[in-house]
């Protein structure tokens, strides 16, 4: 069921506040062990990349994904639930060392989350792997540009 406070908004369940704030709060030089907040130790993750299972193997996956980063920050722009699930639509702009000649790159995606015991247990982003990149990788950003411009003239 969900909250209401006193004025009559609609408050999210803590499990959702918990997960937007500390996404909002992740960066480059972030440990990862506050995942442990937020996920379920027998989370379900997937990505367009990777299908992970287990908050050890996150966690590590995070690790590792982060060590190439300059700098990454989330906004979320909008969540919406109903009871234990979610979807989460964010904003990631990040920095990769060898992406983009190092310069940010923006990309908007969603998530849907559902959640156990207050914490997310299964986890599925939604996102163009092209923005996040492929467009970003020298030759491939070249081809992959040439045959957007290719179906729009189609």
């Amino acid at each position: 069921m969900e909250q209401v406070s006193e004025h009559g908004i609609e408050q999210r369940p803590a499990w959702l506040v918990n997960f937007c704030d500390t996404y909002q709060s992740l960066s480059a030089d972030s440990s990862f062990e506050e995942l442990a907040l937020i996920y379920h130790h027998d989370v379900a993750f997937i990505d367009p990349m990777h299908e992970i299972n287990g908050l050890v193997n996150l966690t590590k996956y995070f690790s590792e994904l982060y060590e190439n980063v300059a700098y990454c920050q989330f906004k979320i722009t909008q969540s919406f639930y109903q009871h234990q699930h979610a979807a989460v639509y964010w904003s990631m702009t990040y920095q990769h060392t060898k992406l983009n000649s190092g310069k940010p790159i923006v990309v908007e995606g969603h998530s849907y989350l559902e959640a156990k015991g207050g914490k997310v247990i299964y986890h599925r982003d939604y996102l163009d792997l092209g923005q996040m990149l492929y467009q970003h990788v020298p030759i491939l950003g070249r081809i992959i540009s040439w045959l957007k411009a290719r179906i729009k003239t189609v």
